[in-house]
């Protein structure tokens, strides 16, 4: 058994590499050759943070995962990350314990981040004039970071409630090529970019149907257990196509989740449209609405172990 520390793991990502394991894992998914445990979540009281166990295996895979991430939404303000966690390798065959891979929760923020440029990718619009997203948190940063996989668009808009937070995630990408501008108007960013992003922990609707162009797309990513939405239920009404990672889960606490029964049933899996792409016009309005699925977690954690082992075996 390995234990696997972060520096390991993130000389050992490869965001391609991952980005097509995670299609796979999607596919398998939907095609339902992944069988996938019920999320348990644990929240607490007294503070704004939440605990997400998942856990999942595949058909074409030799391992089960088992994950533990967390989000303490204060921690910044302590100097420390808002996410935390940890994935477990396990056999498929036998049930023996193969890696811990003490990810502090990049491996959640990571796939989290590539399953929403999967998303773009195969429902985006073709041209992306401008990137708009929503949330200057460690997610924010993530999707943005991870988009750079399937668009050349570098012209980015940022909201966020919190100026100064602003600011900190302007810094963070001073080096990147991305151009990048801090707006305090969201209405600024949904009117001016066709590919919109949110990433908040947010409770209350943050988008709506009579305000998005044609031709733009929206990923949300934040709305990921209960008591969170971002978007309000009109924006699926006025989108053409409706496509979310898992329908069970996005439709018991996703975004989804507050729409009627009649839009949630024009919904489709991201893995059925990586097998079967959509026909998007540059008017088509599209929404994908990610809540995080155990198989993803199972696809990079094998990707970043199966590499990890790759480098110990070759030769000296």
């Amino acid at each position: 058994m390995k234990v696997l520390s972060l520096s390991e793991i993130e000389e050992a990502i490869n965001y391609e590499h991952i980005l097509k394991k995670i299609e796979d894992g999607l596919v398998a998914y939907t095609k339902k050759e992944a069988s996938l445990a019920p999320v348990s979540f644990l929240h607490f009281h007294d503070l704004p943070a939440d605990v997400h166990i998942k856990a999942g295996a595949s058909r074409h895979t030799e391992y089960y995962v088992v994950k533990i991430a967390s989000s303490f939404y204060r921690n910044p303000e302590k100097g420390l990350p808002s996410s935390n966690g940890m994935m477990a390798l396990f056999s498929k065959n036998t049930g023996e314990l193969v890696a811990v891979l003490h990810d502090e929760g990049k491996l959640t923020d990571i796939r989290t981040g590539i399953a929403g440029a999967i998303a773009t990718k195969h429902i985006g619009p073709k041209c992306v004039e401008q990137i708009g997203i929503i949330g200057t948190g460690t997610q924010a940063r993530h999707q943005l970071h991870a988009l750079q996989c399937v668009t050349s668009c570098t012209k980015v808009l940022v909201w966020g409630r919190d100026p100064k937070k602003g600011g900190v995630f302007l810094n963070d990408f001073k080096n990147s090529p991305f151009q990048i501008q801090y707006v305090s108007d969201l209405q600024k960013v949904v009117s001016e970019c066709n590919l919109l992003i949110t990433t908040t922990p947010s409770s209350s609707p943050l988008l709506f149907g009579e305000d998005i162009m044609p031709g733009t797309h929206i990923t949300a990513v934040g709305t990921d257990g209960k008591g969170k939405q971002e978007l309000d239920a009109s924006v699926f009404e006025v989108a053409e196509h409706i496509v979310v990672d898992s329908f069970s889960q996005c439709s018991e606490y996703g975004d989804l989740s507050y729409a009627t029964n009649k839009t949630q049933a024009r919904a489709k899996e991201l893995g059925q449209v990586i097998s079967n792409p959509l026909l998007r016009t540059s008017q088509s309005i599209t929404v994908a609405d990610l809540t995080g699925i155990a198989i993803e977690d199972l696809m990079i954690a094998q990707a970043v172990y199966e590499q990890v082992e790759g480098v110990v075996k070759a030769p000296r």
